[in-house]
């Protein structure tokens, strides 16, 4: 499925057939410089490439809780290049996100080598200034209804986190410098000075 489409019209949605895990991989590989999302309704979101302050701030956080899960020992943690298929059918790459190795392990062999068909335990999305408040804030609710029991969305722009969990309305967190983890990731503690200002002097 090859096309050609300018940044300024990103992010698009395209109705698209569905698709096996290797043709998806296939339409991924074929357009490197673009992102690629499907939702359970089998829309196509096509994303531009990250811009460079919100990957620096991608980096940091997923520096920070592969730092932890190497401590931790129980999870693994993958960035925005990771590719999830959910209970619902949707195939999504959350920022970054930490699961279980027990849950990981139940996998066949073959399945640990592409993309994972569960959800995540905990997921992170970083707003960026393209995403559009209604898209983001059902994919948050998503993660949510398919299996995660921690969600943050962390909005840069305004300094805030919003927290999504199981059975609770989402709460919304303002100036903070620093964000504990719970539940699955209790004992996580995502520094935010280096996410809210990449370039601050230390």
């Amino acid at each position: 499925m090859a096309f050609a489409i300018d940044r300024e019209h990103l992010p698009a949605v395209l109705t698209s057939h569905p698709m096996t895990d290797a043709e998806f991989a296939a339409l991924c590989s074929e357009h490197p410089d673009l992102s690629f999302e499907m939702t359970a309704e089998r829309e196509l979101i096509i994303m531009a490439a990250t811009f460079s302050m919100p990957s620096l701030r991608n980096a940091e956080i997923g520096r920070q809780l592969a730092n932890w899960a190497i401590r931790d020992r129980r999870g693994v943690v993958s960035d925005s290049s990771g590719g999830f298929v959910l209970p619902n059918g949707a195939r999504r790459s959350p920022d970054a996100a930490w699961t279980l190795k027990t849950r990981v392990e139940q996998l066949e062999p073959a399945e640990r080598e592409g993309f994972w068909h569960l959800c995540p335990d905990f997921v992170i999305e970083l707003r960026s200034p393209s995403d559009r408040p209604r898209a983001i804030r059902e994919k948050m609710h998503e993660w949510i209804a398919n299996g995660a029991a921690l969600a943050w969305l962390i909005e840069p722009a305004d300094r805030t986190i919003t927290i999504h969990r199981p059975g609770r309305d989402p709460e919304q967190l303002a100036g903070l410098d620093a964000m504990a983890g719970e539940g699955p990731v209790e004992g996580f503690v995502l520094e935010l000075p280096d996410v809210w200002d990449p370039l601050r002097k230390h």
